[in-house]
Formats: structure tokens, sequence, C-alpha cells
């Protein structure tokens, strides 16, 4: 465990209202879950987010599970706080409640 990538995740999550790690980018995810999950942003017409690919900074992609304590990717953050992967997200969606906390982060 690196606690200054440990830092430096906790400054992104907490400094931006919302952040996606991923794997690849919004355009060009590397895995299904984290298209699913960029998609899903994209249907609540979130268009500012911070996207991090963690397959391109190898000390978030070892690091990251700790933060949370959140093993896979990818991993949404609200305001800071572990919202969860693609399928917590997509529930979330359904059920109308990730647009509240996206209004909420972004008001």
């Amino acid at each position: 465990m690196d606690q200054s990538v440990l830092d430096k995740i906790r400054q992104t999550v907490t400094s931006n209202p919302i952040v996606l790690y991923m794997k690849g980018t919004p355009q060009f995810p590397q895995c299904g879950f984290s298209g699913l999950a960029a998609q899903v942003l994209k249907s609540c017409g979130v268009k500012d987010y911070v996207a991090v690919n963690v397959l391109s900074d190898q000390g978030i992609f070892e690091n990251l599970k700790y933060y949370a304590d959140w093993p896979t990717f990818p991993q949404l953050y609200i305001k800071g706080e572990l919202i969860g992967g693609s399928d917590i997200m997509k529930d979330l969606y359904e059920k109308g409640e990730l647009q509240k906390l996206i209004e909420r982060a972004l008001a």
C-alpha cells in the first residue's frame, strides 16, 4: 500500500464532484463494466466529470482497492463518497436515485 498514491486518490475524489475510476476512457472503455459505467453517467446527462484510466497509472491500479476497500473497477465517487461499480450504478439509475445524487453533487 502506497500512502502517497492513496493521498492522490483522496485529493482527486474530494476536489471533484464526480470521479469515475475505470479501465480505459469514456470514449474508449477497455472492459464492458467500465463501458456500462460511462454509459450510465451519459444517460444521467453528466458531461463534465473526472474519468481516471486505471490502466495508465500502475500506482492507482494497485492501490485504489485499498482506498475504499473495494476490489474491482470501475469505481464511482460522488462528492468524495464511493457509490460503487457499474452494477450498483445501473441499479441506482433504474430507481432514479443516481440522478438525484448527481443533481445534488452538481448543485
